[in-house]
């Protein structure tokens, strides 16, 4: 499918033609530029790899996080680590998280969360601006989210605690960002877009997940019960 370039579109104001707003990123339906699919991301050991390339040959669910060092984008990721890979495989599909930090922080942050599905970075931000996340918070109404489970002050003592006792005394990323969630390919196609509009604007991973075919997860640490 060719990219698809938006054209400014016109409204009448005042019997004059006037230009009206153009989204600032791609949206569902549309294809992604291949411009931004040869966008590099990061791997874990440094290792560029175009951002098309993670899609390509495959459908994939892209979370774009804030920061590694934000309690509510550790914990979100946590619960990405709880998604069972055969559940992935037998919906043929693919689970990838990308953040804006340095490469170095990668391998931490997985520690950290448990999380071993694919996880790339963009620590120049060209991704994000080009799928028009979001930078700065926007007052909205987002509910509550199933997946943090900490209050923002203790959320934001122990992310400042990791600040300062990591090797690098960094935010491990721009604390204004904002994430998002796609679902991509194969090729460029986009099946589905959402932009956060604040850091607890993230969509609830079942949502994601039903739009796949992917399995039921439950988040919650209750036991099993067994009945017998």
């Amino acid at each position: 499918m060719a990219d698809l370039a938006l054209a400014p579109v016109t409204r009448q104001v005042s019997g004059r033609a006037a230009p009206a707003a153009v989204p600032s990123g791609p949206e569902r339906g549309q294809p992604l530029a291949s411009r931004v699919a040869e966008l590099p991301v990061l791997d874990a050991t440094g290792r560029q790899v175009p951002f098309g390339a993670l899609f390509r040959e495959r459908r994939a669910i892209v979370v774009f996080v804030r920061h590694f060092l934000c309690y509510i984008c550790k914990e979100y990721v946590e619960d990405l680590a709880k998604i069972p890979k055969s559940f992935l495989q037998e919906a043929n599909v693919t689970l990838i998280v990308i953040g804006q930090s340095s490469y170095h922080h990668i391998e931490p942050f997985c520690k950290l969360t448990g999380y071993s599905h694919e996880i790339y970075v963009d620590p120049e931000r060209e991704i994000y601006k080009n799928l028009g996340m979001k930078r700065g918070e926007e007052i909205a109404l987002s509910g509550k989210s199933p997946h943090v489970k900490s209050n923002i002050l203790s959320g934001s003592i122990r992310s400042l605690w990791r600040a300062v006792t990591g090797p690098l005394f960094d935010f491990q990323g721009d604390p204004a960002q904002q994430g998002g969630t796609l679902v991509l390919g194969p090729g460029n196609n986009i099946h589905f877009i959402h932009r956060d509009r604040n850091r607890l604007d993230h969509k609830p991973i079942n949502s994601v997940l039903q739009l796949v075919g992917v399995k039921h997860v439950d988040f919650t640490n209750r036991p099993s019960v067994i009945h017998v």
